[in-house]
């Protein structure tokens, strides 16, 4: 079986036809949109438009394939098949991409030289999610985090058992996630810094998270991916919403730490009848503050998702005041970005510092600007 497709059968998300013969679409799950099965493909509907947001890497990485995760994720919601299928495939083409090392195989792995890795998933018409955190071993945990959803009454499985649960599902675990590229880099930062990593608590890790930093500034790292990550989220013209986030995690992390990547409402939160919300960035930051679940709140409360999202990053902000996560200016020396959708189909990518983000809509596949909330960069 190759690496990274679906292991189980007999569990699975149910059908559209399912869905609606079970008569769930008609209370209003699919966010007042009627669900008429069997028609040809479309990208516009009943006033909402099809559309699927990602970070900069859905749009940049192709796996050796033809397209984008945006625009495999795209052209399988227009032919007619179910939103979260077509995230995840989506994301599935960054995980398995060496290239990209934010994610999946290649992903830089942790202080321990190993790569953990957490996802999560929520799909709006079924109410459904599932998650891993610190999982080993699986190029593509956003199928195992689809699988906690498919078939167990758990929202989130860690650590051994994520992995133990994984090979029960059929998945191929593998020994090592690193490539060339993602040892050679792990290698470069142990030289740098303490190889235990706890340091003088007065000091809060301050040299270990300097180390990180100055292979960004020296080209070593991608300053995208030191924090890594790819959420992508996604509306069809029926008004169904899904999202996915998945991540190897904060370069060189403390073995076992967990972002927010794999957590409800932090680094993912999707209401059908409202929108989705997911991040990429500084992991802690958006967790002491569950931003994406603040986001749908606030489009809930007929804000658009712009609004919505730089208002949430003003609250990380005003919440960010240990010396240690400010740069010389004052401000958050980290990047922390949404990628925002509503049930009508709207759509916005922010950021606290200006970056990119990955759309495509009926006009194809975009890399556009983020709306910032602060001028200059992290690192000022």
């Amino acid at each position: 079986m190759p690496k990274g497709d679906k292991p189980y059968h007999t569990a699975r998300l149910i059908t559209r036809r399912e869905f609606v013969a079970s008569g769930a679409a008609g209370t209003g799950l699919a966010a007042g949109i009627s669900p008429v099965f069997g028609q040809a493909p479309a990208i516009r509907a009943g006033g909402v438009k099809a559309v699927v947001i990602a970070s900069g890497n859905g749009n940049r990485f192709k796996n050796d394939g033809p397209v984008t995760a945006v625009e495999k994720a795209f052209r399988m919601i227009t032919r007619g098949e179910d939103v979260l299928d077509a995230v995840i495939a989506g994301v599935n083409v960054c995980e398995l991409d060496p290239e990209d090392t934010s994610v999946g195989y290649g992903g830089l792995p942790n202080a321990n030289g190993v790569v953990q890795l957490d996802a999560s998933c929520m799909h709006g018409p079924t109410r459904r999610a599932g998650a891993v955190a610190c999982l080993e071993g699986v190029r593509t945990p956003s199928l195992v985090a689809k699988a906690v959803a498919d078939v167990t009454d758990h929202h989130l499985i860690v650590g051994r058992d994520a992995q133990v649960f994984a090979r029960t599902m059929g998945f191929t675990i593998e020994d090592d996630l690193n490539t060339d590229r993602s040892r050679a880099r792990w290698l470069e930062w142990k030289r740098r810094t303490d190889p235990e990593h706890y340091l003088d608590p007065k000091k809060r890790a301050q040299a270990w998270y300097d180390a990180g930093l100055q292979m960004v500034r020296e080209g070593l790292i991608d300053p995208e991916h030191y924090h890594g990550t790819i959420n992508m989220n996604a509306i069809t013209v029926k008004g169904e919403l899904c999202g996915v986030t998945s991540t190897s995690g904060l370069a060189w992390k403390i073995p076992g730490r967990v972002g927010d990547s794999p957590i409800l409402g932090a680094g993912l939160y999707v209401d059908n009848a409202v929108g989705a919300a997911g991040s990429t960035g500084r992991g802690e930051a958006n967790l002491y503050n569950l931003c994406s679940f603040l986001i749908v709140e606030h489009m809930r409360q007929g804000m658009a998702p712009k609004d919505a999202g730089l208002d949430a990053l003003r609250r990380v902000k005003a919440s960010t005041t240990e010396k240690r996560l400010l740069n010389s200016t004052g401000k958050p020396n980290f990047a922390l970005n949404y990628y925002i959708v509503n049930a009508r189909g709207e759509f916005a990518g922010v950021s606290m510092y200006a970056t990119t983000y990955a759309a495509c809509t009926e006009n194809g596949a975009q890399t556009l600007n983020t709306e910032a909330l602060l001028e200059g960069k992290p690192t000022d």
